[in-house]
């Protein structure tokens, strides 16, 4: 398995590129605010092939670079329905401007093909199999990938702006609901094996034993209804 990441452009979001080795067909997760540049390089060092772009959610920080990154290589891209508009209009997804500078240098719109993530689905791309978990919260449309245990390869779970180390993502955006988010957490992360390695949408990679022992919102809602811990900041866009 080959998994290169890498943050890229003024929110630090983290793009993947998943793929079964070096030299071989891969998937693009979340190319967003300039990543083109970072998805072409890894591509070459790799020597990669892609064959879809991916998106956890349709904020701007995660699909900035869809359309050139669709565009070079006549791929589609996946997203949720519920999230679908917010690749031609991000301004409302944020519920305000993101400011007349930083809109033009970027590229507002869908690609020519989009095709729709549905709850537990499997998408077989690039010799991979990715499952999907619906996990509003963050936004309607949030969704998470999983990748199951090969060989001496634990799981990995790409989490997007679901959950993080030591933390979630914001709620307080159009979209965002907490009870969502806490039912996402507890429907999607706790039945996860804690071998599980995290790759969440910003910061470090974590798994799912150090979040279930040490995230105050995993404890939450491992802990049940009414239980109260105290809670760290939230994150993302």
């Amino acid at each position: 398995m080959l998994i290169a990441g890498f943050p890229a452009g003024a929110w630090g979001t983290n793009c993947y590129l998943v793929a079964p080795a070096a030299g071989e067909e891969c998937v693009i997760i979340d190319p967003g605010h300039e990543a083109a540049p970072g998805v072409e390089e890894a591509l070459k060092k790799h020597r990669l092939k892609p064959v879809a772009v991916v998106l956890t959610h349709g904020h701007i920080d995660h699909v900035a670079s869809v359309v050139p990154v669709c565009g070079a290589h006549d791929v589609p891209a996946w997203i949720h329905p519920e999230d679908r508009y917010m690749m031609s209009d991000p301004e409302k997804a944020l519920g305000r401007s993101i400011g007349m500078q930083l809109m033009g240098e970027l590229t507002i719109g869908e690609p020519d093909d989009v095709k729709e993530l549905t709850d537990g689905s499997k998408l077989e791309l690039a010799g991979l199999e990715l499952t999907v978990a619906h996990a509003p919260g963050h936004t309607k449309g949030s969704v998470t990938f999983g990748l199951p245990e090969a060989a001496d390869i634990p799981p990995i779970f790409f989490s997007g702006d679901l959950l993080f180390a030591g933390s979630i993502g914001r709620t307080d955006m159009p979209g965002g609901d907490m009870a969502e988010m806490l039912d996402s957490l507890a429907r999607v992360c706790l039945p996860l094996d804690d071998s599980t390695v995290v790759l969440s949408g910003h910061g470090p990679q974590t798994t799912i034993g150090q979040e279930r022992a040490t995230n105050p919102y995993l404890r939450q809602v491992a802990a049940g209804p009414g239980a109260n811990t105290d809670a760290a900041p939230r994150r993302g866009m």
